[in-house]
């Protein structure tokens, strides 16, 4: 304690001279340098890199670039030492070394003070723009091997996950996302090394991964309020969720990152099918949730529904690996899905299993597109474009996601909308049956348009005001799509709930017919129900999906569009709209070719 406030103390007194007269202490330094090139792990050597750490952290919070410079040029040459010591460069000879350093007793934590050192000095590698970065503002790229390495020799959950998060946000570019200003972070220009800093590091953790590397990654229980261990008996406690969601997406990064290298040839597609393979392994053997899964594609939500952020970089990547392995694997459209959906990528499926997450809700994908912490737009402008090509393999996997497949949170907020009573579907042998509680009665109808009504109904947030959103003036520079042919956006509007005399499950042939006092809004109109227990045909489960899924995108469209009219949208949507209209327009005329099928 006495030393941390000491290393603490003499930081902030450090700060303030680089700050007044942009000098570094000349005994500060000194101490550091002679830390960094001769003390082993121990308090010494923590209390140096605890205080390098807090102060490149204030630069680089207050954007002192120039002092940020000078002080990193006057540490380059020992920090690289220090690293090249705890970190030695090459699978073979990192082993030896740090099984030595890991049967020191202080080993962790000066361990995880030096992973902290090297997000600060990544982070700060991104301030460099197109200028001159140091070797030392590398390390984690160039030392990543030694990096993977520990977190299977070690025997420290705090250690693992730290080493992985740094590799993670390395790969994603967000180290310092959690102190660091973003206009700092992002100066758009990278330094001269980036792309190969970056394609080292994916195709370090490819070949870790190809040598079975994963089969040394031991995954502990959830933390709790109690702490970590894992009581006996107890098969009930989780896996650690954080080590499941950074393992997988960065083995999803660096496979997108060596089909953007490598280009599309047979052979890349054939080792990422591999890697895919060694992480549903890797799942399956650290989660108990995962084993019991049938549909494969799944595991997105039931490993990242946790973390938003994570889960858009985890579709998006998906989504990538799958449009690079549609058009050479010499499958036919229907059989490329149903591979995909046996490997867990179908983006269809991903899709769908979101909105059902998130119980069709608009008002939440609208929050995903306002928010600068994810990547919903850029996933979103990608799979709309692959949507309008492939409405068939859409429509299948509406049949295929059934209502047993949707997340506990869409039931728990089905509930919620009756004051905790529901219909409950479930499957019993080969068959759907429905249950019926005193919420819902085989007399109380209600059509495939109005049950989406309570789902939608269920807001996060309101949006009918303008003070969730701040005026800005962006441009959506990363939807840059053709214009195609234009086209009037069309927008589906859902009936007022009336009570009936039919049945729960209404007939699928429902037209589309137009109120005469609105020309260009079409409404959906069931004719009549069908009486039955039975679970419906694939046919109206495809048809109610599909349903679902436009009218909520529709009911996006429609917000997005009040917003940019009052200008409080903080980028130009048009291309996004545009998307969206063409996607509700492919739901238009699937929906009457089905009908002349009639």
């Amino acid at each position: 304690m006495i030393s941390h406030l000491a290393a603490k103390s003499v930081s902030t007194c450090v700060f303030y001279r680089l700050h007044k007269s942009r000098t570094v202490s000349p005994v500060w330094q000194q101490k550091c340098v002679q830390s960094f090139n001769s003390s082993p792990p121990g308090a010494e050597l923590d209390a140096c890199l605890w205080s390098l750490t807090e102060v490149l952290k204030r630069l680089l919070k207050g954007a002192y670039r120039e002092i940020l410079e000078k002080l990193l040029e006057a540490f380059d040459s020992s920090l690289s030492a220090l690293c090249s010591k705890f970190l030695p460069e090459g699978r073979k000879k990192a082993a030896h070394p740090l099984v030595d350093f890991i049967s020191s007793r202080h080993w962790g934590t000066t361990f995880y003070l030096l992973l902290d050192l090297l997000e600060v000095l990544t982070a700060s590698s991104l301030t460099c723009g197109a200028g001159v970065c140091l070797r030392s503002q590398r390390i984690t790229h160039i030392h990543s091997s030694a990096l993977l390495t520990a977190v299977s020799l070690s025997s420290d959950g705090f250690v693992k996950k730290r080493a992985l998060l740094l590799l993670k946000k390395a790969l994603l570019q967000k180290a310092g996302e959690d102190w660091a200003l973003e206009e700092v972070l992002s100066p758009g220009l990278k330094y001269e090394h980036f792309n190969s800093d970056m394609t080292t590091l994916a195709q370090t953790v490819l070949t870790a991964v190809a040598a079975n590397w994963l089969q040394g990654v031991h995954v502990g229980s959830a933390s709790f309020f109690g702490g970590t261990r894992r009581i006996q008996g107890d098969k009930s406690q989780k896996s650690d969720s954080v080590m499941l969601r950074t393992v997988s997406l960065l083995l999803l990064k660096s496979m997108v990152l060596h089909i953007q290298t490598a280009g599309g040839t047979e052979g890349v597609d054939s080792a990422v099918h591999g890697y895919l393979q060694s992480l549903w392994a890797f799942l399956r053997r650290c989660s108990v949730q995962l084993t019991e899964v049938t549909h494969l594609c799944c595991w997105i939500s039931l490993v990242f529904g946790e973390q938003d952020d994570d889960m858009m970089e985890a579709a998006k990547a998906l989504l990538s690996i799958f449009l690079h392995h549609r058009p050479i694997c010499g499958l036919d459209d229907d059989a490329v899905l149903e591979a995909a959906c046996v490997s867990g990528f179908n983006p269809h499926c991903h899709f769908l299993l979101l909105l059902q997450s998130v119980s069709f809700d608009h008002s939440i994908l609208l929050d995903f597109l306002i928010s600068a912490e994810t990547c919903f737009l850029e996933y979103l402008a990608q799979y709309l474009k692959y949507l309008r090509t492939d409405w068939q393999g859409f429509t299948a996997a509406c049949a295929r996601i059934s209502v047993s497949d949707c997340p506990v949170l869409w039931q728990e907020s089905l509930a919620y909308s009756c004051g905790g009573d529901m219909a409950v579907s479930t499957c019993k042998g080969e068959s759907e049956q429905v249950e019926f509680s005193p919420c819902f009665q085989p007399t109380d109808v209600i059509s495939p348009v109005e049950r989406i009504g309570f789902i939608a109904g269920l807001r996060l947030v309101e949006y009918d005001s303008s003070d969730y959103s701040d005026p800005e003036n962006m441009e959506l520079s990363a939807l840059d799509i053709e214009q195609e042919t234009s086209t009037p956006q069309v927008s589906i509007r859902q009936k007022e709930y009336k009570s009936s005399d039919s049945t729960l499950l209404s007939d699928p042939n429902f037209p589309l017919e137009r109120r005469p006092d609105q020309h260009s809004l079409p409404v959906i109109q069931n004719e009549q129900a069908s009486c039955t227990n039975m679970a419906p045909p694939s046919g109206h489960m495809s048809c109610e999906m599909s349903t679902r899924v436009v009218l909520c995108l529709s009911q996006l469209s429609e917000v997005v569009t009040r917003l940019q009219t009052k200008n409080l949208f903080p980028y130009n949507p048009s291309s996004l709209l545009r998307l969206l209209a063409q996607v509700n327009n492919c739901f238009q005329q699937w929906h009457l070719s089905q009908l002349n099928k009639q």
